[in-house]
C-alpha cells in the first residue's frame, strides 16, 4: 500500500524530481555545499603561504612589473606581493603602506568569502546580487584614480 499521497521512491514523489536544499540535506549535502567555498579558501591560504615563504622583498624571486620597468609608473597592483607577504605575517601597517588597495581587496574577498559559505552551509543560492555595469565602471575608476594619485607628488605615501 502506497504512503498518502502516491508512491514514493528513494529521490522523493514518483513523477516529482526533487529540487533545490531537499535534495542537498545531510551531511553529504553540506560537504558538497562547501566544496567550491574551502576549495577557494584553500587556494588562497596556498598563495598567501607561498608568498609569506617567499619574500618578494628579496631581488630575483619573482618579475618586475613590466608597467614599472618599462616606463616607471606604478601600477595599481605595484606592491601587492609585498603587501600580501606583510599580511600573511600579520603586519597590517607594512602591508598597507606596499599597497593599501590591495589590503582593501583581502578584506573584501574575506568578507564576500564568509557571505559565500554562511549561504552555502544553510543551503541557500550562493549566486546573490551580480555586479553591473555601473558597479565595473566605479571599479575602475578606483583603479584609475589610485594610479593617478600614487604616480603624483602628492601621493608619495602610497608608493611601495
Amino acid at each position: 500500500m502506497a504512503p498518502a499521497g502516491g508512491p514514493v521512491s528513494a529521490s522523493g514523489p514518483v513523477g516529482k524530481p526533487v529540487r533545490g536544499a531537499a535534495r542537498r540535506r545531510g551531511p553529504h549535502g553540506l560537504v558538497r555545499r562547501l566544496l567550491a567555498p574551502f576549495g577557494t579558501l584553500a587556494a588562497v591560504v596556498a598563495a598567501f603561504a607561498f608568498v609569506g615563504l617567499v619574500d618578494p622583498n628579496e631581488p630575483g624571486h619573482y618579475p618586475a612589473c613590466p608597467l614599472l620597468a618599462l616606463t616607471g609608473v606604478f601600477c595599481p597592483a605595484c606592491g601587492g606581493l609585498r603587501s600580501a607577504h606583510a599580511v600573511a605575517h600579520g603586519d597590517l601597517v607594512t602591508a598597507a603602506g606596499a599597497n593599501a588597495l590591495a589590503v582593501a581587496g583581502y578584506a573584501a574577498f574575506a568578507l564576500f568569502w564568509a557571505a559565500w559559505a554562511v549561504r552555502a552551509a544553510r543551503g541557500r543560492p550562493t549566486a546573490g546580487p551580480r555586479p553591473g555595469a555601473a558597479h565595473w565602471w566605479a571599479l575602475g575608476g578606483l583603479l584609475l584614480a589610485f594610479t593617478a594619485v600614487r604616480n603624483l607628488p602628492f601621493g608619495e605615501g602610497l608608493i611601495p
